[in-house]
């Protein structure tokens, strides 16, 4: 502004999501059954960082705990995206699983 006399720069600042970190850890089940479904299933869970918002991020902001799972889906939101057909069923898989694991607790 000082360079440019009369010129004016308004910013708002609004927020658009939370990190969900904070309310998986407030209820961590839904993360931890999806682990122990994982591993009935004979595969290793592995945690990994997702950025930017997604409909998870919100739901749990709202009050119900809402992890990131593996779907098969690659490059999400790239020109490159595609999704595996066979990670895809396992994905289904877990999902059954994961209500096995809520039925039984």
């Amino acid at each position: 502004m000082t360079e440019f006399p009369g010129s004016q720069i308004d910013v708002a600042v609004a927020a658009q999501y939370r990190n969900m970190a904070e309310g998986l850890a407030r209820e961590p089940r839904a993360v931890q059954y999806a682990q122990q479904a994982l591993q009935r299933l004979g595969r290793a869970p592995r945690l990994t960082l997702v950025r930017g918002g997604t409909d998870g991020s919100r739901l749990t902001e709202m009050g119900l705990p809402t992890p990131n799972l593996a779907t098969g889906q690659h490059a999400p939101h790239s020109p490159t995206e595609w999704a595996c057909l066979e990670e895809m069923v396992l994905a289904v898989r877990w999902l059954v699983e994961i209500l096995q694991v809520w039925a039984e607790a």
